[in-house]
């Protein structure tokens, strides 16, 4: 079984701390290629924020704080590709579809990779830090059974 992650919200505060929110629902990988070339001059307001624990969705190519861990369809999966691909041309130089393919797909088996080892409705959150080196990211899981109810379930009156 292929995993990848899905965008999830809790509450607003993906649409008051990201220029770009994310919707609940979009499948997202890290995204830290984004930031590659920045630095601390770049770490300012909402560019922090999507620096600091920004997942990117591959849908509105906004960010998220939290995905949860979900199966994905190999056909969902090629779709996903090319349309990385597709954004690698568009905002990154690519030359083309045909050369920013491995790219996307390098992408995708990483976040593949990151979720491999967790159980469906695990949630991920990711920070970075630059460093002299570049952009160091790191990952923490939080399972179902760590969450408060609370943060889970919303209640009715």
């Amino acid at each position: 079984m292929t995993k990848l992650a899905r965008t999830i919200h809790f509450d607003e505060s993906d649409a008051n701390i990201f220029a770009r929110p994310a919707e609940s629902g979009e499948w997202a990988i890290p995204g830290g290629f984004e930031f590659s070339n920045w630095t601390e001059g770049d770490l300012t307001g909402k560019a922090r924020q999507a620096f600091a624990n920004g997942w990117l969705a591959l849908d509105s190519f906004g960010r998220a704080t939290l995905v949860a861990v979900t199966r994905i369809e190999p056909a969902e999966r090629a779709a996903l590709e090319t349309r990385l691909a597709d954004h690698f041309v568009a905002l990154y130089g690519a030359p083309d579809r045909a050369a920013a393919l491995p790219h996307a797909a390098a992408e995708l088996a990483y976040m593949e990779d990151l979720c491999s080892d967790h159980a469906p409705n695990t949630l991920l959150v990711v920070s970075r830090e630059l460093t002299g080196a570049g952009v160091k990211e790191s990952f923490r899981a939080i399972t179902p059974a760590e969450a408060a109810i609370d943060m889970v379930a919303r209640h009715g009156d």
